[in-house]
């Protein structure tokens, strides 16, 4: 098992780039299923949720939207309690099928202050896909429709997670040792 630093602290390696690309083409095959003969608009939440939005859309075989919101709660290792809308959405979603995608769903709050925003735009559905879950650490009540694993209440950072904006880049998913 590797570890690595990441500024000032110290991961070990927990997903590695084969199982995430595994579980990704499962999850594309499972959307490709629901989704058949709809075309519906993902919005990938910035910036952490990049690299699995773009894999995941790789995936797809059915015509599918994609767009980007940036959401931010986490300053460091922890979340500041305060969810920052920096870049918002445009997309008009009346009447279309909405995907929320997310590189991990923590506590819960971002998703628990974004979800009503755009449910008054009164999609046909909204759904998550989710890399990560973890599911213990959640305090809202939020259900991902699609989970690409669930995860201790770790700290983890790589394949677009971040520790103080760094460690985007790891092919891998590493957790804190």
């Amino acid at each position: 098992m590797a570890v690595i630093t990441v500024k000032d602290k110290q991961f070990e390696t927990y997903l590695s780039d084969e199982m995430i690309q595994s579980r990704i083409r499962e999850l594309a095959a499972e959307i490709n299923r629901d989704y058949a003969g709809t075309k519906p608009l993902f919005i990938a939440i910035l910036n952490g949720s990049f690299m699995f939005a773009a894999d995941l859309f790789k995936n797809l075989d059915i015509e599918a939207e994609i767009c980007f919101i940036k959401l931010a709660s986490y300053k460091g290792m922890k979340s500041t309690g305060k969810v920052v809308t920096s870049i918002g959405l445009e997309e008009d979603l009346f009447g279309k099928d909405v995907i929320i995608v997310e590189d991990i769903v923590d506590t819960g709050k971002t998703l628990h202050h974004f979800l009503p925003k755009l449910k008054h735009q009164q999609p046909r559905s909204l759904k998550i896909a989710t890399l990560l879950h973890k599911k213990e650490a959640t305090q809202y009540p939020l259900h991902p429709d699609y989970t690409g694993f669930e995860i201790p209440n770790k700290f983890v950072v790589g394949y677009g997670l971040d520790y103080d904006g760094l460690g985007r880049n790891l092919k891998e998913i590493y957790q804190l040792v």
